[in-house]
């Protein structure tokens, strides 16, 4: 099989991350889904904003491997326990460079060129010759994976057992016109179903919220109607176009619903193509509709890896 890359997409192969659902079928459960989160609050901190502190690192031949102590936050047989390309001057999530001293989420992502691979480690922290990590996922950019992706009822680096990298959008992608992929989005535990979550997720976090609420997995596209034309720049609207197409995907918890590329290790910059954490602040969860979800899975926390 010959398979054409498309810029700004990470895997290669076809995956629910990069299908366009621009014409599938709203869900039957959309107008209730979309009205229950709008009554429990609708996007975190009440508003549609982007974070920018997840690093995107890149690695090469060159680049050396380096073995990690397992934390308390690794899980068995969820994660992968393997050695971990570190690149040079490098930094994990909200650091300035590998150390975790913020005590947050400090996801390490690596994508090793050579191997078309991907490396994501949650709470990463590395101190001269320590390095230690929670939970792992090695992701292989050539694969189309099954609909249980690297195993039902499995975590990742992200809760919903998802490839982080795979649905940040850049500013080097804003900065090209388009972004062609599904883009990650997150909300508050209590605004997510409790107990349950439907494909492409595989796996859940600690959602405490009513039977009526988007369960991890939850893909939501932005209305075809939306006026486009009301965002503030050229590069919220080529944001908006991808959540159009491709959607967005609910895949972990927390209270600033979008998540960007940092940019300080790409060649444009998000002042540039004229972004900022409020430019899709307009779009209200009411502009949102749910495009059809598959059953309900109930969360077990009982992972089977694939192969």
């Amino acid at each position: 099989m010959t398979t054409t890359t498309i810029p700004g997409r990470l895997f290669e192969a076809p995956n629910p991350w990069n299908t366009d659902v621009s014409t599938l079928a709203r869900s039957a459960t959309s107008d209730g889904i979309i009205q229950a989160l709008a009554t429990a609050g609708g996007w975190g901190f009440g508003s549609l904003r982007i974070d920018f502190s997840i690093e995107v690192l890149q690695a090469d031949a060159a680049t050396p491997f380096r073995t990690f102590t397992p934390t308390a936050d690794f899980y068995t047989p969820d994660c992968d326990h393997v050695p971990f390309p570190v690149p040079p001057g490098g930094a994990i999530e909200g650091e300035t460079g590998y150390q975790c001293v913020s005590d947050g989420d400090c996801h390490l992502i690596v994508v090793h060129q050579p191997t078309k691979t991907l490396y994501e480690m949650w709470r990463a922290n590395i101190v001269g010759t320590s390095f230690t990590g929670g939970c792992t996922a090695v992701w292989d950019l050539t694969r189309s994976y099954s609909a249980t992706l690297r195993g039902d009822q499995c975590t990742s680096a992200d809760a919903g057992g998802f490839p982080i990298a795979a649905m940040l959008f850049s500013a080097d992608e804003v900065a090209s016109g388009a972004i062609n992929h599904a883009i990650r989005f997150i909300l508050p535990n209590s605004r997510m179903r409790s107990g349950a979550y439907v494909r492409p997720a595989t796996h859940a976090g600690a959602p405490s919220g009513g039977a009526n609420l988007p369960p991890y997995g939850a893909r939501f596209r932005l209305r075809s109607d939306f006026p486009l034309a009301s965002l503030p720049s050229e590069g919220a609207r080529v944001i908006a176009r991808a959540m159009q197409r491709y959607g967005m995907i609910l895949s972990d918890g927390g209270n600033i619903a979008l998540t960007a590329q940092s940019d300080r290790f790409t060649t444009h910059k998000w002042s540039e193509v004229g972004v900022d954490s409020h430019s899709l602040t307009a779009i209200q969860v009411s502009d949102m509709e749910v495009v059809g979800m598959g059953p309900t899975i109930p969360l077990t926390f009982d992972c089977v890896r694939n192969p």
